[in-house]
């Protein structure tokens, strides 16, 4: 698996396995297993996801050693804050059963966000937390962090697709070397995206599917990329993206889908955060 060297030197595995709204535990546990096998090594979960355990005993099954994992996790806006967030990286550090955790990221851009990232950097030069990070954070939250604070954050992980491509913010991420980071990759299967004629097209001359040529797509923008799956099949086709290479003209394509606007979350909106995440 290729990677990609984040801001502070480490090392992250640029395809990963998402778990987000996987929540019953032994399908969790069984899908988390599954992608060791295949060859995944990053993992992306949360706090508020509720799957953290399942995650760390799909780890401590595995035959993998700590060091061969990259584990990604998230503090949620209700427990923001610098003591919030102390005591959330704890409880995340006893699910997963790991002493520490590879890329701990601010999960939205809510509530004290200021002290949840002082208690970050903490542990961060502790050496509990290899790289610090965030979650939506759009320009004005993500530059009023970096003015505010000693570390800049390594990865900022955002909704990223085709049909909207975050141009104006990888401008400002660029800037100050922070790693973008695609969660939801085929827009939830949103606006036909696995039956898109061009996607179909590109998919053709090289006999993939549409859903490996948008992980080839953000493979050669250097993005990182946490597709989820419960079902193994696809899981190995997500993971199958080394033996092609997309050309120019194809980038270009793909690169005018752009509608410059979300499909999934508007971050903004609190009350949609909630209900994409199932709180009331």
């Amino acid at each position: 698996m290729e990677k990609l060297k984040l801001n502070n030197g480490i090392e992250m595995p640029q395809l990963g396995f998402g778990v987000f709204q996987i929540t019953d535990y032994d399908l969790c546990k069984q899908s988390v297993k599954n992608a060791f096998k295949i060859g995944y090594r990053l993992i992306d979960t949360a706090a508020c996801y509720g799957n953290e355990k399942a995650v760390g005993d799909a780890i401590r099954e595995s035959q993998l050693t700590r060091e061969e994992l990259f584990i990604s996790s998230k503090v949620w806006i209700q427990k923001d804050g610098y003591e919030g967030t102390k005591q959330t990286f704890m409880k995340s550090l006893d699910n997963l059963q790991t002493d520490y955790i590879d890329l701990y990221l601010i999960h939205m851009p809510y509530g004290d966000y200021h002290g949840s990232w002082r208690a970050l950097e903490e542990l961060y030069k502790e050496g509990k937390i290899k790289a610090i990070g965030v979650c939506n954070f759009l320009a004005d939250r993500l530059v009023d962090l970096i003015l505010t604070h000693d570390i800049v954050p390594a990865i900022n992980q955002m909704e990223l697709h085709p049909f909207y491509q975050q141009k104006e913010l990888k401008q400002v991420m660029l800037k100050y070397d922070i790693q973008m980071m695609a969660w939801a990759p085929f827009a939830e299967g949103n606006r036909g995206i696995f039956t898109d004629e061009q996607l179909q097209r590109i998919g053709s001359l090289y006999q993939k599917t549409p859903a490996q040529v948008i992980l080839r797509w953000l493979r050669q923008n250097h993005i990182i990329a946490i597709p989820k799956s419960i079902h193994e099949d696809r899981m190995i086709q997500n993971y199958s993206i080394d033996d092609f290479e997309l050309s120019q003209e194809d980038m270009l394509i793909i690169e005018k889908m752009d509608e410059n606007k979300p499909l999934i979350l508007e971050i903004t909106a609190l009350n949609e955060v909630y209900r994409l995440h199932g709180i009331q």
